[in-house]
């Protein structure tokens, strides 16, 4: 660390290798914190969790009960150990509150004063923070899996819906309307997911085994089919034809740079994508469990080096380098399946949330302090600074 200070103060270096350095030391020494604690008020499965970005304070969660739940997240009790309160919930006394399982939650991405939800009970629900009441409601014909906005759209306010019907919807957050159908899928969404590196790209992913990357503005069908084989027919089986998985693909998630795509399905692999050009970078991440029926969700680092990615493995979460698939750690907590997974990149923070009810939170290990404390026993003193010449009679 001190070779990297010199070097950043004399300028021989970018003081973002440095900080590349520090952040990727404190994910790489993430453990379960006992001094920290998030409220436990899910009385049911926590399906999904989201922590906006304007502040880096607050994180939602929905749950199989259908509540869900604001936190904060800072500490302001100036003590080690505390507790992520609950600052408001949507529980089953509001009028408001859905009907079945809440299978995504996000925040507006440029405002703390919206959130969005969507359940099993066929509806997509946008919040007003303040008064927790809908500003609108979008009404489907099933159940649905997966929404997202965009978090990079200015010329857009889309919110792309995965539901059990192989069409996915496009709703328009100004009009309040299903704007546009996509379609080309022929099982239910699981996942959907834009670009955050283009703003009109999008990402779906399906129980039919495939992952689409579409172009909104185009009206001829999608840009191309994720194939796990890369187009060579030898390998595939006429089945098995331009699909990313061989069994249901319930996981997307974009790298921070939104070069690459990663996707988990039911046959135990992840694999990762170039989202330019669609191909398999054949990267072996070994096997990854996943018996989800649901989408699952995971996550990525930002501001690392390497990169690593954080998925749900049962009732623990395997860490890989994005890059090299090399299981990294496994962090092991929960007492029940995991769920769902949010990294914190402001401070290098992960937060899961399981089938055990529990959200915990992933904090790195401080740094050991360099400057020894001194003590105030004189024997512990280091006897060149003693005082030896002053009389005791003084």
């Amino acid at each position: 660390m001190l070779g990297f200070l010199t070097a950043r103060q004399a300028g021989l270096d970018d003081p973002l290798r440095l900080r590349r350095a520090e952040s990727t030391r404190r994910v790489l020494s993430l453990t379960l914190n006992p001094d920290r604690e998030v409220d436990r008020i899910h009385g049911n499965a926590i399906n999904t969790i989201d922590i906006e970005v304007i502040e880096g304070r607050y994180m939602l969660s929905g749950g199989a009960d259908g509540v869900i739940v604001i936190y904060d997240l800072e500490n302001y009790s100036g003590k080690t150990q505390y507790t992520c309160k609950a600052v408001c919930t949507v529980g089953r006394s509001n009028r408001y509150v859905h009907k079945f399982s809440v299978e995504t939650v996000q925040w507006y991405p440029h405002d703390t004063g919206m959130f969005v939800s969507s359940s099993f009970d066929k509806t997509m629900k946008v919040w007003d923070t303040e008064t927790l009441k809908p500003a609108e409601v979008f009404e489907f014909e099933d159940n649905v899996y997966s929404h997202h906005l965009s978090p990079i759209a200015r010329k857009h306010s889309l919110i792309a819906v995965g539901t059990k019907d192989p069409k996915i919807q496009l709703c328009d957050l100004k009009s309040g309307s299903r704007i546009q159908v996509l379609q080309g899928h022929r099982a239910e969404v699981l996942s959907v997911r834009w670009s955050p590196r283009h703003e009109h790209i999008l990402a779906t992913a399906s129980a039919d085994s495939k992952v689409k990357v579409w172009d909104v503005r185009r009206a001829s069908g999608c840009l191309f089919t994720l194939d796990q084989h890369n187009g060579d027919k030898t390998k595939a089986a006429s089945e098995a034809v331009n699909t990313a998985h061989n069994g249901r693909v319930n996981g997307l998630c974009f790298t921070a740079d939104g070069l690459h795509l990663l996707t988990t399905g039911t046959d135990d692999r992840m694999r990762l994508w170039n989202s330019a050009t669609g191909e398999n970078t054949l990267v072996n991440y070994g096997k990854v469990s996943n018996g989800s029926r649901k989408r699952l969700q995971f996550t990525v680092s930002r501001g690392c080096s390497p990169e690593l990615v954080f998925v749900p493995c049962e009732s623990s979460v395997a860490v890989y380098a994005v890059h090299t698939g090399a299981l990294v750690t496994m962090l092991r907590g929960h007492y029940n399946n995991v769920d769902c997974c949010e990294f914190h990149p402001d401070y290098q923070e992960l937060y899961t949330g399981g089938k055990d009810c529990n959200i915990l939170a992933w904090i790195p290990v401080l740094r050991a302090s360099d400057v020894e404390e001194e003590s105030k026993n004189p024997s512990s003193v280091n006897p060149a600074f003693q005082d030896a010449w002053s009389s005791d009679e003084d």
